[in-house]
Parts: C-alpha cells; structure tokens; sequence
C-alpha cells in the first residue's frame, strides 16, 4: 500500500516505536527492502536521494516503478525524496508522485530554513504529501567530516521551527554521521536534544546516519521520541560485500546472478533494523 509517512509515523509515535527509512540507489534495493518489510509485517520508508537521482538514474525513470512496487505491498510503503536541497526539486517531487518530501535547508540561516520549508509544507498538505525537514548538520565519514558537538541541533531552535513551518516529522543532530562507520567505530549521542525537542512539540523525529550507530544508541535514540531512523550505507554494504564474496568464490559470475546475491543480503539487514526499532507487526492490518 501507498502512502504519505503521516499516519505511520503518527502510530509510531503514539506506541513508541520507530520505523526504518532505507535509502535506495536502485530497484533491487526497493525491492529488496519492501520484500524485507513484509516479512516482517513492517510499515517502511524508501528514502530516494536527490543527489543520487541527479548523478546516477533519473527520478523519471526510478520513482515510477518504485511506485508500482509500494502500491503492490502487503505492507505499508511511503516513498521519500530524501535531502531534497533544491526547492524546485522538491516541489516537482511532490507534483511526480512522491508521497513524502523532505526539504533540507540546513546549511542556510535559521529564518531561511523557516521561510521555504513553511512554504513547501503548505503546498505539500494540498496533495496529501507529507513533509521532513532538518535544523542543526551532519557530517560524512568519507573524508573524516565527522559530526562535532557545534553541528549539534539547538532543541530550542528546533521547537521553534517546529510550531512555525508545522512539519509532519524533524531531523535532528545529535551525533550520528552520514556513511558507513570505521571498524569498532561507535558515536556518542546527547539524548537530551530529541528528549526536550519531543517533550515541547510531541512530533515525530528522525535520525539521519543510523549506519554502523549501534543497536543500543538505535534502541536509546527511540526512546528519546525518534520515530523515523534513516539507514543506507549498512545495506549498501552488506550488498557489496555479497557481490564481492561472490566473486571470490566465481569471478566469471554472471551480472544477473551477482545482482540475485544482493537481493538477501540487503533483506537481512533491512529486517534486522526493523526489529531493533520495534515495527515487526506494526502494520495496520495486522495490529
């Protein structure tokens, strides 16, 4: 089934769970992941990246097929543009068929950020469409851009762009990074952002980087009132390494069976997730 992040995050919210968001860079990875979801009887997120779309497979041709894939699930499934820096973009999203945008102003000054978030919130709510947005940065692991403390979400900024744009969730920094986590590698959170900025708003919040965080600070960021946890890097990897033990054991291995080793490994992790967050059994027809 098809459908906006609204009422799945809402219900998330209320029964303090959270939900997985998997970035995808191809179908097999929608696939993939809705295929991963149902066995888990799992409402889930397919985050599509702006920035993969533009440098890697056009969103004319990836986003109508994942569509078709969402509207065939046993499950519930809301197809994301994930860090949509473009306004243009993100507004041709919404009128494309996505059922969720999420609108990343954060590098730009506070007021900038409120001004054209409030104004893509406004247009998405006439569509059903709901809206993610981000106060405070994050940092990569690709070229030690860590996140530091002074990227750290102000809880006080983010009440006040919560109660002024009225998103339906909020991004928050709070010490997770972009990318896949050096080996032993584990951040330090400071739970105390989501737990005032949820205690003040009472809104659905979101982790981005929840790659290689950990399942203790994944199950502590819940808690604290995240509902949406943003993973790609952990699945991405997992698929890479299939092909690449694949082709250890037969180099000559065709494409297509190299591409069918992907498909498992990337379920694997996508269940595994879901579990730590809590949303096995949580989709609506099976509640």
């Amino acid at each position: 089934m098809f459908v906006p992040m609204t009422d799945m995050l809402a219900r998330a919210n209320k029964g303090h769970y959270g939900i997985m968001a998997i970035n995808c860079l191809n179908l097999e990875g929608v696939y993939a992941t809705i295929k991963a979801a149902e066995a888990e009887n799992a409402p889930i997120i397919i985050d599509l990246l702006e920035e993969h779309m533009e440098k890697h497979i056009l969103r004319e041709y990836v986003l109508p097929p994942a569509i078709k894939m969402a509207k065939d699930a046993m499950v519930e499934v809301a197809i994301n543009l994930d860090h949509g820096k473009d306004p243009d973009y993100v507004v041709e999203s919404i009128n494309q068929g996505f059922s969720s945008v999420m609108i990343d102003q954060s590098e730009k000054s506070f007021d900038e950020n409120v001004r054209v978030t409030s104004k893509i919130v406004q247009m998405a709510s006439q569509k059903n469409v709901s809206v993610e947005a981000e106060v405070g940065n994050m940092g990569a692991v690709k070229g030690d851009h860590f996140t530091q403390e002074d990227m750290y979400t102000d809880p006080d900024k983010a009440i006040s762009f919560i109660k002024r744009t009225h998103v339906t969730a909020l991004a928050l920094s709070f010490g997770s990074t972009h990318g896949v986590m050096p080996k032993d590698f584990v951040p330090v959170f400071n739970f105390d952002i989501p737990k005032k900025v949820k205690e003040a708003t009472g809104i659905p919040l979101v982790l981005h980087g929840g790659s290689g965080c950990g399942e203790e600070n994944i199950r502590k960021a819940v808690a604290a009132g995240v509902n949406k946890i943003n993973v790609g890097s952990d699945v991405m990897k997992a698929q890479a390494d299939a092909i690449y033990n694949s082709q250890q054991k037969e180099r000559n291995e065709e494409w297509v069976d190299l591409l069918n080793d992907t498909l498992p490994a990337a379920e694997e992790v996508v269940r595994a997730y879901i579990k730590i967050v809590g949303s096995s059994d949580k989709n609506p027809s099976t509640m």
